[in-house]
């Protein structure tokens, strides 16, 4: 059968699947239903009040369970919010409007942030809405193009800030060497004022049984001088409820005292119930990473299945790749010049719901149209076979147009 056979043959399944966003499958939410019954007080370890006002930093407990989880002291970190994207906003803002400590507003004067290509498209959509400039850099194997980085950062003060997934990278799956972080931490940069926004998403999400490691960023700029240049940003939201979870941010002292400062004027204080109930639940590292272990368990079958359709159908296509990562949520299917858009649009038309070519570059450009990011978490594993197999012959399909 022909492509184009093949296709239309696909299309009469009439499939409805949304793979448009890397959220968890009702199983994977299932693994953490004890959360509703894991309050047994309102009362926090100090004797606060979880159901009022107050603990703009986060309970004494929350914070250490994140101290544990990120290997950093405790008096540095801060638990506020159900998603970390919502604190990164808020860095940005803060930052922009009253400056970093010792610094100027960053809305003074013009304001650049560079980006590793392909990326997270909610990065992006921060920079973009608070019109911040944004440079393309380009992943490698081991994290970024540091030659191409260090360049920049020295010449060109307006740039103030570099986004990170230092681990398990969306959507590519790249994890930064020791050599890069320390690079980035000790870098020299034209804006004194620079800072790395390193989210560490996938910290806990491996797909093989190889637990990999990315270097302290914090202590690395400590090391190098640059004590305040990272902020940290985690949370539980692919770990317990995806929308219901608990974020952080691990940053220096001055940096913690900056946020609490500016924190304390946008709200009264963070949800502590939800805190109190994550602690008792997750109680601490080893718990937590026994509850990935059962996290793995149901999403590698689906990435193997992908891996495995897209071996059968795309294996002897010339120009077109794809990425096994070892943790993460996100596959990255690379197209020959000019077919991811086209791939897309007949995956949509095939039933199959993706997340727009070009989301994983600033301002939803990929250059060369090349970039397609795959998330195989929610649908289930059959589902996940027929997609990705209707995936694989549109991309045929939009090769041999």
């Amino acid at each position: 059968m022909s492509a184009a056979e093949q296709y239309q043959a696909f299309k009469q399944l009439g499939l409805k699947l949304d793979m448009s966003r890397g959220k968890p499958a009702p199983e994977q939410l299932d693994l953490s239903n004890a959360l509703v019954d894991a309050l047994d007080t309102y009362k926090a370890a100090d004797g606060t009040d979880a159901r009022n006002y107050g603990g703009t930093i986060g309970l004494p407990e929350a914070r250490a369970l994140f101290a544990e989880l990120l290997d950093v002291p405790a008096a540095q970190v801060v638990v506020d919010s159900s998603s970390s994207l919502s604190l990164m906003h808020d860095v940005i803002v803060y930052s922009l409007l009253n400056g970093v400590p010792g610094h100027a507003p960053w809305v003074q004067s013009p304001v650049t942030f560079l980006c590793p290509v392909p990326g997270y498209d909610r990065h992006f959509a921060i920079c973009e809405t608070r019109g911040i400039k944004m440079i393309n850099v380009p992943l490698t194997e081991d994290g970024l193009d540091m030659d191409l980085v260090e360049k920049l950062v020295a010449e060109d003060a307006s740039i103030k800030g570099m986004w990170i997934v230092p681990k398990y990278s969306n959507p590519g799956g790249v994890v930064y060497s020791e050599r890069v972080v320390e690079r980035l931490a000790a870098m020299k940069t034209a804006a004194p004022d620079f800072r790395l926004m390193w989210d560490d998403a996938y910290r806990f999400h491996h797909l093989g049984e190889r637990k990999l490691a990315v270097a302290d960023i914090l202590a690395a700029c400590a090391k190098a001088g640059n004590p305040d240049r990272a902020i940290v940003f985690a949370s539980s939201s692919k770990v317990s409820w995806a929308g219901s979870g608990v974020a952080a941010l691990a940053a220096s002292p001055a940096n913690i005292a900056w946020w609490t400062k500016h924190a304390g004027i946008r709200s009264i204080g963070p949800d502590k119930i939800n805190q109190l109930r994550h602690v008792r639940y997750l109680k601490d590292l080893p718990t937590l990473e026994a509850l990935m272990e059962q996290h793995r368990q149901l999403l590698k079958p689906k990435f193997d299945a992908v891996l495995a359709q897209f071996q059968a159908h795309l294996g002897e296509v010339p120009g077109v790749s794809w990425t096994r990562p070892e943790g993460g949520y996100f596959i990255d299917l690379v197209t020959p010049d000019g077919a991811a858009k086209r791939t897309v649009a007949l995956a949509k038309e095939a039933g199959i719901t993706l997340t727009p070519a070009g989301a994983a570059f600033p301002y939803g450009v990929d250059p060369k149209d090349r970039h397609i990011r795959i998330a195989p978490s929610f649908p289930s594993l059959e589902e996940i076979n027929q997609a990705a197999q209707g995936i694989a012959l549109s991309l045929r399909l939009a090769l041999a147009a």
